[in-house]
């Protein structure tokens, strides 16, 4: 059982959670109707992108086992076979395709936008599988683009209407995680050799460059999003003083990456820097205060 797990890449699925942003900012997280149409994202955009996990790790076979961490991945170690492989890939497609289908009576007339966003994403990323994430920059971008997808996913299955600020925030958090990333890769290659045809774009002074930038816009995009008339009439002015929280996550995220090296998996951090930890749990608190015992 492990090792399918191993194989849909399980712990993954907390990028899937961004399908919940448009729910939470509503104010509308109790409210069962909406509640379930996002647990109906979620799933989908969990099974479809381990659909492309699987497919990733088949074509990368030879150079995951070649890799330090790669070469303990199921299809990699051949702990599941090839063939297997591809028809557990097929499965998933075929499950969120008839998922997608029986809910055309539940999400009615936004259903075909939350299907194109989910065909947007499968298609994307079998390009960036096959062919872009060996193009600099344009790989980082694929993969901002996605969680602007699932944030999208979220605001078509639920029917609330998504904040541009939170669009443009998501896209450059998601890009900061990216190149974050890809500079632990250019670490670890420094030692091991480059496994990643893209690395060939990038080098750490390059990557810490754009690691900036991309951490300022974001922290300017959080805290336009709270000056927004809108937010402000939905939240209260405090909702201002939660970018304190933003500012110290980024800041750690930046100590992790560029003083202690640790950065390689975004993920990682999520699940493993208490810090952080501690600093989205009261960032959430918070918020959820702000929004369910606004004054």
């Amino acid at each position: 059982m492990i090792k399918y797990l191993k194989l849909l890449r399980v712990e993954q699925w907390v990028k899937n959670f961004f399908v919940f942003i448009p729910l939470f900012f509503s104010g509308n997280v109790t409210h069962p109707q909406f509640l379930i149409k996002s647990i109906f994202a979620f799933v989908a955009f969990s099974l479809i992108a381990s659909s492309i996990y699987i497919l990733n790790d088949y074509k990368d076979i030879e150079a995951d086992r070649k890799h330090p961490e790669k070469k303990n991945r199921p299809l990699a170690n051949g702990s599941i076979s090839k063939g297997l492989g591809l028809f557990l890939f097929v499965v998933l497609v075929s499950t969120v395709v008839v998922f997608v289908i029986l809910g055309q009576e539940y999400f009615q007339k936004n259903l075909w936008k939350f299907a194109v966003i989910i065909g947007s994403y499968f298609v994307m990323n079998l390009a960036y599988t096959f062919k872009l994430k060996h193009v600099a920059i344009v790989d980082i971008f694929i993969i901002a683009t996605g969680f602007v997808l699932r944030v999208l996913a979220g605001g078509y299955a639920t029917g609330i209407k998504i904040s541009q600020w939170a669009i443009l925030l998501t896209f450059v958090l998601a890009l900061v995680l990216a190149v974050g990333k890809r500079r632990g890769e250019l670490i670890n290659a420094a030692i091991s050799g480059k496994t990643r045809k893209a690395l060939d774009g990038y080098n750490v002074q390059f990557a810490d460059i754009v690691l900036s930038i991309s951490v300022t816009l974001a922290i300017i995009c959080y805290l336009m999003f709270t000056l927004t008339p809108e937010v402000q009439d939905k939240f209260g002015v405090r909702v201002f003083y939660t970018v304190l929280f933003v500012v110290f996550a980024f800041l750690r995220y930046l100590q992790q990456t560029l003083v202690y090296n640790k950065t390689e998996s975004p993920t990682k951090i999520v699940y493993k820097d208490h810090y952080i930890q501690i600093t989205i749990a009261l960032w959430l608190i918070t918020f959820l205060l702000l929004i369910y015992n606004k004054s």
